[in-house]
């Protein structure tokens, strides 16, 4: 599958040095499966300094050799990145980190050996050898070892420990299939590899452990309770229900902007399911009756009458609501949905990650009812 796309923005083409948007070559974007000749071509285009969309057990990561500037800028420009959001590079094996890094907390080590390879991000200060495209001019870098064997074997054969954002255009929901990845980036990059669809479907927690007492920064598959297991403590930041605060330095992806949302219009209903229920119901009708398309991301056990209803699974199985989140974002945008009403989920283990990701989905328009 491929198709060719100028990779322009006229907006953006000077401040990308490039003022001269006729020189621009069209780009075809390859979408191949997973196998030992794509992931060698992966590998091939990484170590040129090309970009990589590539498949990770928590969401599509869109990969650039981490030792390159200039490749990592590319990944900016594909995305339409600000460049104050930190990466994150991914290592292949434990062995990979000690050059990229000056030093590995006692805490880090033991989070290492408990959930790695995992959907785990330890912020690290970081060696010289790390851009500060990288690290958005940060004395810090995320480090993460991927449980995904694809993932791996791309890092591994590429001989480059591999940055990368998640797949998606900035502020757009994440890509959990490769055809997400092709919906936002065909034309701007020169590969994807398919691996399937991803497992966790929320991206990795992000935990600062370069201080005394570590602090999740972004929720994620690794959840609060699993780090208290193994730490005893754990603080979790107070702008992971809440945007940052003007000045303030994101020190992780997915703090500072936007992020995740539909062009639909999200809103966060939180209370007592009955409550949550009635007032969704009272709300579709409102909008609808004013010519809105409406759509209503819920759990399984709740019923709605028949009004459009997108399900994020059973209020049992909370991994279901991380899994299918991003995929029911891209949804509403694909039937042309107006305006999402969701339900708020517990905040209990993965909870938390599923209502960051939301919260940011909506701007954090969140009624209690």
């Amino acid at each position: 599958v491929g198709s060719e796309m100028c990779i322009r923005d006229r907006s953006n083409c000077a401040r990308w040095g490039r003022p001269n948007c006729k020189e621009d070559k069209a780009m075809k974007t390859q979408l191949l499966k997973v196998n030992e000749d794509s992931i060698a071509l992966g590998a091939k285009l990484i170590r040129e300094g090309e970009l990589v969309g590539f498949p990770t057990e928590t969401v599509y990561g869109l990969g650039a050799n981490a030792l390159d500037a200039e490749a990592v800028v590319k990944i900016f420009e594909a995305k339409g990145r600000p460049q104050d959001n930190p990466l994150i590079t991914h290592v292949s094996c434990v062995e990979e980190i000690p050059p990229l890094v000056r030093a590995i907390p006692a805490a880090a080590k033991k989070l290492m050996e408990a959930f790695w390879p995992g959907p785990m991000t330890l912020i690290l200060p970081k060696a010289d050898c790390i851009p500060n495209a990288v690290s958005a001019g940060l004395d810090t870098v995320g480090i993460r070892l991927p449980s995904n064997a694809d993932a791996r074997a791309l890092i591994r054969a590429a001989g480059r420990p591999i940055a990368a954002p998640s797949a998606n255009r900035s502020g757009r929901p994440s890509p959990t299939t490769a055809l997400h990845v092709l919906e936002d980036m065909d034309g701007r990059i020169p590969l994807i590899l398919d691996g399937g669809a991803c497992q966790v479907g929320v991206e990795s927690s992000v935990i600062d452990a370069t201080g005394d007492v570590p602090v999740i920064l972004r929720p994620g598959g690794i959840t609060p309770e699993m780090v208290e297991r193994v730490l005893g403590h754990v603080r979790v930041d107070e702008h992971v229900m809440s945007p940052l605060r003007e000045g303030d330095v994101a020190r992780s992806p997915g703090m500072k902007y936007k992020h995740y949302a539909p062009k639909a219009k999200a809103i966060i209903f939180s209370g007592a399911p009955e409550h949550v229920v009635a007032a969704i119901c009272k709300r579709y009708d409102e909008q609808t009756a004013k010519g809105e398309r409406v759509a209503i991301l819920g759990l399984d056990e709740h019923h709605y009458g028949g009004r459009t209803f997108l399900s994020l699974g059973s209020e049992k199985r909370p991994q279901e609501a991380a899994a299918r989140l991003f995929a029911a974002l891209r949804e509403l945008d694909e039937r042309g949905d107006t305006v999402a009403l969701c339900e708020a989920v517990d905040t209990a283990g993965i909870g938390l990650a599923v209502m960051n990701r939301m919260g940011r989905a909506a701007a954090f328009d969140i009624e209690q009812v």
